[in-house]
């Protein structure tokens, strides 16, 4: 048809198609060479709240007073990482820097809303009105199932939350969680007053109705689900229910560890034995200075007891992984939905950060002991090698050999398993 000929909606339909046809994936296309790494699990420990990387792992020698002067609050010290500080209260992880690499430019656009930055960090994008993104744990779940039988591929220490889900992946790809380590999953345990007995006429009855309903649906999602269901079942009777036996381990270990979050960390390594992919350990509590990691106000003066659980929590955890030979196996992700600024509110804490801040990865065969990134004499804008947060997701994936330049199915539709990202080259051997 001659274009003079085209009507304003014949125009308009055809430049909307030749649109939509060029925002395809290129199915079949080429991925980038990327590095892929070795490592078998992964533990991605979460600081709710927004840990300050002025304070912590890009510490800055800008003495801060609480008030009106910017600066870290802290005194700074050396660590093993030539010209990398830490606060003066990551002592013992600031000797064994050599097995860290701290991400000190990770950076996005979600400042005001603790749980939009949440999902972000999570999901590695924006919110979709047509897509409901699976989490990095529901990915590698998807992706490298679990290493054994009778165990999940996911598990969250922490509360549960629909952006820690499988989003389109489905229950299969979902997450097992408990909330304290006194005992196992809540839904996986039997109430005491269900004998053997009564639990299998249960199951009987349910079996009967599962099958009746199976037989009259044809859609995958209660299949899915019911599949799921089943899984659950057999994580009740398998060796999964013993990782949380911690009373196995010897007093002398388990003392090492100390509080709720390292006895989380303890139980992630007996996991990490029993074939779990990846484990999300929370260390959110909020009852030491009154806000966890959400320093406002007044919760800043008491911000290093957080940061000395912390450091003397991930040293541990590093050093029994190693002692188990578990260590170039095994990823460690430290995170938070974003840093803090280097000046202070009106109440002496510090607001949210979006611009820069650090996330810290550590052993998982990668090449630790440097720093990605550099920042500003205040740690609030990057100076160089920005790292956005599909950059970090796609080191996270290359690291557990994923390659992040993959695409998932949603239906009938692609998806690529991070936003555009791309793996941070130097941190692979």
């Amino acid at each position: 048809m001659n274009i003079n000929h085209l009507s304003r909606r014949d125009f308009l339909t055809r430049a909307s198609l030749a649109a939509g046809a060029l925002a395809l994936p290129r199915i079949g296309s080429a991925a980038p060479s990327i590095p892929l790494g070795k490592a078998e699990h992964c533990v991605f420990i979460w600081l709710g709240g927004g840990m300050s990387q002025i304070d912590t792992f890009d510490a800055k020698p800008t003495r801060g007073d609480g008030k009106k002067v910017a600066g870290c609050y802290y005194d700074i010290i050396d660590t093993a990482i030539p010209d990398a500080k830490f606060s003066e209260h990551l002592p013992q992880l600031a000797k064994m820097a050599d097995r860290l690499i701290p991400v000190r430019t990770v950076n996005h656009n979600v400042i005001d809303e603790h749980a939009a930055a949440t999902n972000r960090m999570h999901t590695g994008r924006l919110p979709s009105g047509s897509v409901v993104y699976p989490s990095i744990g529901s990915i590698v779940a998807h992706e490298r199932k679990s290493a054994a039988e009778g165990v999940p591929a996911y598990v969250v220490m922490g509360y549960p939350s629909a952006t820690r889900g499988p989003g389109f992946l489905g229950p299969k790809a979902g997450y097992v969680y408990l909330t304290d380590t006194a005992s196992g999953p809540a839904g996986l345990t039997r109430p005491r007053e269900i004998s053997d007995e009564r639990a299998a006429r249960r199951n009987s009855l349910l079996e009967t109705v599962r099958q009746d309903y199976l037989g009259r649906i044809g859609d995958a999602a209660p299949r899915d689900y019911d599949e799921a269901i089943a899984e659950g079942f057999r994580l009740q009777g398998g060796d999964f229910m013993k990782a949380f036996n911690l009373a196995e381990e010897p007093d002398s270990v388990r003392a090492a560890f100390g509080d709720e979050f390292g006895q989380r960390c303890l139980l992630a390594r007996r996991l990490i034995q029993r074939g779990v992919r990846f484990t999300e350990v929370g260390f959110n509590l909020n009852f030491v200075n009154g806000a966890g990691w959400d320093s406002h106000n007044a919760a800043q003066r008491e911000l290093h007891v957080l940061i000395r659980g912390l450091d003397h929590v991930v040293a541990t955890l590093i050093t029994d992984l190693e002692a188990n030979k578990l260590l170039d196996k095994t990823l460690i992700v430290i995170a938070s939905e974003f840093g803090r600024p280097a000046h202070f509110d009106a109440g002496g804490g510090r607001g949210h950060h979006g611009k820069s801040f650090t996330c810290v990865l550590a052993g998982g065969g990668l090449r630790t002991g440097q720093c990605v990134g550099t920042t500003d004499d205040l740690a609030m804008t990057v100076a160089a090698d920005p790292v956005g947060v599909p950059d970090l997701f796609a080191t996270i994936l290359a690291t557990m050999g994923i390659n992040p330049g993959k695409s998932i199915m949603d239906g009938e539709r692609p998806i690529p398993v991070t936003d555009k990202g791309t793996p941070i080259a130097k941190v692979f051997v």
